[in-house]
């Protein structure tokens, strides 16, 4: 087990073990989860590998970005208005 010391800021160095077996470099990003009373620690997907991962509903493929904003703001705002009696 390694350990880390926990600086005014929130910050921690993770040790160079740690880096080591992940393959963890300067400027990587990781994502951490909370799983009951641990934290976990992994590389952060690539925002490209992510194309194509999530399906998009028919009525709103092919549209341009600011317009799937727009109607999605429009649902959340509607929903808003129905669960908040406005």
């Amino acid at each position: 087990m390694s350990t880390a010391t926990v600086t005014s800021k929130g910050q921690i160095t993770l040790p160079v073990n740690i880096r080591r077996a992940l393959g963890i470099e300067r400027g990587d990003r990781l994502a951490f989860s909370i799983r009951g009373d641990k934290v976990e620690v992994e590389r952060a997907p690539d925002f490209l590998a992510l194309a194509g991962s999530i399906k998009i509903p028919a009525e709103l493929s092919g549209l341009e970005w600011a317009e799937v904003r727009r109607r999605t703001d429009e649902i959340r705002s509607a929903e808003y208005s129905k669960k908040h009696g406005g």
